[in-house]
């Protein structure tokens, strides 16, 4: 017997459900099963609800969950469907699918960004991380809605679109580390890589690991065959931090 969505709708006792049900069916491109999973995933913490044991809640937890299925999910697509390149490509490629300027677009693309629940006053034209976030939380629910598998569906349906447009990406912003210094110039920061470790395994294969310092603060590590390499992904590691968190900059007095 064929599924009808519609059957679904009417067997939900809150009839405010209704509407946010077929907009997110729309979004998935199948019905969601937890409805409240969905709206959570949209509720921005400037207009967090309260949960049915008194807690005030919003999407933070499921973007931290979205970020990093996200991140296995479009390794693993990258690994699959691109198996004559090598790491630097699919590290390039997945940092700038992932990145929140491509998250942003993504989720007006797909129109998630009407859906968003926030303060007013907080402008989403301005605040573009919002909706960034608000993309990786969306993951996070699939995942926990309806399973890994039909996640990497949506994922691939809806946000990898096409094998060109991956092969664009990967050729984006190829040097973080370029980018990340560009960003400390700026603002008058210094920029430091420190090398912490350099090991070497029976092959005689080494794996660095570099500190990135800015203004003399650590921030993080990354690991990689060559110096280059590491800088590279440490770069990357403080970029996301920057596009993430909004008092990055003031994190660094």
């Amino acid at each position: 017997m064929k599924f009808n969505p519609l059957k679904k709708i009417r067997l939900l006792k809150k009839k405010n459900l209704q509407e946010p049900f077929l907009s997110f069916q729309k979004i998935l491109g199948f019905p969601p099963n937890d409805i409240e999973l969905y709206k959570l995933a949209v509720t921005h913490r400037s207009t967090q609800i309260k949960s049915s044991d008194g807690q005030w809640i919003n999407n933070e937890r499921l973007e931290f969950l979205g970020d990093a299925v996200l991140n296995l999910v479009v390794a693993d697509v990258l690994y699959h469907n691109f198996e004559k390149e090598d790491e630097g490509f699919l590290t390039n490629a997945r940092a700038n699918i992932v990145k929140r300027e491509s998250l942003n677009k993504i989720c007006r693309d797909i129109g998630l960004d009407r859906l968003m629940e926030a303060d007013e006053q907080l402008s989403l034209i301005s605040n573009t991380n919002i909706l960034g976030n608000a993309m990786e939380a969306f993951v996070g629910a699939v995942y926990l809605d309806v399973g890994y598998e039909k996640c990497t569906e949506f994922v691939k349906k809806r946000m990898l679109i096409t094998k060109e447009w991956i092969l664009n990406m990967a050729q984006e912003n190829e040097n973080f580390k370029s980018e990340l210094l560009e960003w400390c110039q700026q603002r008058y920061l210094s920029l430091d890589f420190v090398l912490l470790d350099d090991t070497v395994d029976k092959n005689n294969q080494h794996t660095f690991t570099s500190q990135v310092l800015i203004n003399e603060k650590p921030i993080c590590t990354g690991t990689g065959s060559s110096k280059k390499e590491s800088h590279q992904q440490a770069s990357y590691r403080v970029l996301k931090m920057i596009d993430k968190h909004d008092d990055f900059l003031k994190n660094l007095g």
